[in-house]
């Protein structure tokens, strides 16, 4: 009587886990992002999180915005309000951890010119360096 609804509960659980691109409809839902990101439309992107029941968290490693990550397209636009407010929904472990080319976040904003920007100051204050 008790593996019913364990069972059911299981089956709940592995059917919420999908890829977050087809979860949340795919590639427009990224050009969205990306064109959010690029602009600093802060207001706009949580809403279309929201809509879509997206946490930035589990879909920031899967997006790229012209082969840059969001961080790195926030930076390179001068887009310091959605910079910030990407990277405090951000893990420590998403901040410290290394991108795409094998460096990390402010090791590459610190190479390309972007160590004193805002977005910069947030992420330090959240990993602590």
């Amino acid at each position: 009587m008790r593996l019913l609804p364990f069972t059911v509960a299981a089956m709940l659980a592995a059917s919420s886990v999908l890829p977050p691109a087809q979860a949340a409809g795919g590639d427009q839902l990224v050009a969205s992002i990306c064109d959010y990101v690029k602009s600093n439309d802060k207001k706009r992107l949580r809403k279309k999180l929201k809509e879509n029941r997206v946490k930035l968290r589990n879909i920031y490693s899967g997006i790229s915005c012209d082969g840059q990550s969001l961080l790195r397209t926030a930076m390179t636009s001068n887009a310091e309000q959605v910079g910030s407010f990407i990277a405090k929904r951000l893990s420590k472990k998403d901040l410290s951890g290394a991108e795409a080319d094998g460096q990390t976040i402010l090791a590459w904003a610190e190479s390309n010119g972007y160590g004193a920007s805002a977005i910069s100051t947030t992420i330090k204050g959240k990993v602590g360096g």
